[in-house]
């Protein structure tokens, strides 16, 4: 009787290809799943380096400005930029410093101030519990705003955070062709050249968006201190720059700066407060209907809708520090976006000729 021996690769052998297929496939997922763990686990220093690349954006921004009127190296350009800044803000500080402070802690006396006041209204009209349940509730919120004062400064005001940000910009900023490279190295071969075209809109996009925002941040400061300083309503310079901060967040900054200078209208009188009301209402009618859609022609066009819904997602998910950031992903995302449909719209002409 003759033995007959088996020589086809077993099931479990990698010699299969149908095995190797399947593995490939599961290798695939099973990156894909560690992946999104390891984003998860590493959101927080994935949005500080963002932070960082939006910073090198803005610095990249100023030195391509200057770079029209100074025909001198990068290098060069970059110094002056920062330097520049660093004036503006060390200036700032020292001119306002300290009148700065006081009003720091004037409008948070005037705060307190109209919440007992709205509180008291509010149980007179049988709206909110007595006043030992008022007070109560207000140590609960006190607290609360504690908690939420202590999150923001650990995410904002961290000396870590921060000078990390700016290394990680300074360090982008100086040579943006060299990460440029890095990035599209790690792409597949045949994919580079399209990538770098999407790196390339992308960049121009956050430099534009950051160049929107900055113009209106500052008119938005400039022309709210001014008009509420013509009003009389107090504390109009630190109002003035609260709101120029603000702004950098659309939409929900604009809601936050109005309640501060409309609470603290009210607390220097009736007609203060009427005077605060309406120049709320006139600086942002200027900024959303005048100033933003020029600004929009220039740099980028995001729907009001689209930001708001992506600052809440990113809020939810990310804390303050992507709320922060929203716009400039959405910004980037909406590039990336618009680039796979020219590419989509060309392979249909190239299909249809």
């Amino acid at each position: 009787m003759t033995e007959q021996r088996v020589q086809d690769p077993s099931p479990n052998e990698l010699r299969d290809p149908f095995v190797r297929q399947e593995l490939k496939r599961a290798t695939v997922w099973l990156g894909l799943a560690c992946a999104i763990a390891l984003a998860v686990i590493l959101v927080q220093p994935l949005l500080i380096i963002f932070a960082g690349l939006v910073f090198a954006a803005l610095l990249d921004g100023g030195v391509r400005l200057l770079g029209k009127v100074l025909p001198i190296g990068r290098g060069w350009r970059l110094l002056i930029v920062v330097l520049l800044t660093i004036a503006f803000l060390a200036g700032t500080f020292y001119l306002t410093g300290v009148q700065v402070a006081d009003q720091f802690s004037q409008l948070r006396s005037t705060l307190e101030g109209q919440a007992n006041r709205l509180a008291g209204w509010l149980s007179a009209q049988g709206l909110m519990p007595g006043a030992s349940d008022v007070s109560g509730i207000a140590r609960q919120a006190l607290s609360s705003v504690g908690r939420i004062t202590s999150w923001v400064g650990t995410a904002f005001g961290a000396l870590t955070t921060m000078f990390m940000i700016i290394v990680i910009g300074l360090f982008v900023a100086m040579d943006p062709g060299t990460y440029s490279r890095g990035l599209e190295w790690m792409v597949p071969r045949d994919n580079r050249p399209e990538f770098g075209v999407v790196l390339a809109r992308m960049g121009k996009t956050l430099r534009r968006l950051l160049a929107g925002r900055l113009l209106g941040m500052v008119a938005e400061g400039i022309l709210t201190g001014i008009a509420l300083t013509i009003g009389g309503v107090p504390m109009a310079m630190i109002l003035g720059i609260l709101t120029g901060l603000l702004a950098f967040i659309p939409n929900i900054g604009a809601f936050i700066s109005g309640a501060l200078m409309i609470a603290v209208g009210f607390s220097a009188g009736t007609h203060v407060g009427y005077w605060a009301i309406g120049t709320y209402v006139i600086v942002q009618g200027f900024d959303g209907y005048v100033l933003l859609p020029i600004v929009a022609k220039k740099t980028v066009d995001l729907p009001p809708a689209l930001t708001l819904g992506a600052q809440i997602m990113a809020s939810a998910l990310f804390g303050i520090l992507g709320l922060a950031l929203a716009d400039p992903m959405t910004a980037m995302v909406k590039t990336a976006l618009e680039r796979s449909s020219e590419r989509e719209a060309e392979r249909d002409e190239t299909g249809g000729a």
